[in-house]
């Protein structure tokens, strides 16, 4: 591939997108040509999400709308299926926390069995955002914390339609 096109899949499950993955997706967007960040129809870690995978789609178009080189799509398929599907050269996932080095480690392994061509890329989680995770968030929701500064409102207002109490 081309150095000029450098293309990278953010995937995940993003039920929902946090600000966390918001910082990962743009900074990623500064290192690469293009971003597409992969939203999992079918996530394998969770058994049902929250939000269909049109609505995740929608609420990470609206949330990256100002980023000129990040597309949205769904996916069914393995995530290095898709990533050669669309060209993409690396795979771009955030760390928080050992926990995450751990599972990360794990499939990066599982991943290069697949597509040795494609390079696994970590990106730390900002110090402002390292706690946050899409399962704290809506438990939060559910109980009435206050979630403003971890989605954008978009987000909160759906959450808080969907889950609170």
């Amino acid at each position: 591939m081309s150095p000029d096109n450098r293309i990278a899949l953010c995937p995940g499950s993003y039920d929902p997108i946090t600000y966390g993955h918001l910082d990962v997706i743009k900074r990623a967007s500064h290192m690469f040509d293009r971003v597409i960040v992969a939203v999992a129809n079918v996530p394998m870690r969770k058994s049902m999400t929250l939000f269909t995978a049109e609505e995740r789609v929608s609420f990470i178009r609206n949330a990256t709308a100002a980023c000129g080189n990040v597309d949205v799509e769904p996916f069914s398929i393995l995530t290095v299926d898709f990533a050669r599907q669309r060209g993409a050269m690396a795979i771009v996932r955030g760390l928080r926390a050992i926990s995450d080095f751990e599972y990360e480690l794990e499939l990066n392994q599982l991943n290069r069995v697949q597509a040795p061509d494609i390079e696994s890329v970590y990106l730390m989680a900002s110090a402002k955002y390292s706690f946050i995770r899409s399962s704290g968030v809506k438990e939060l929701a559910t109980f009435g914390g206050e979630i403003a500064d971890l989605v954008p409102d978009e987000v909160a207002k759906a959450l808080k339609e969907r889950v609170g109490r």
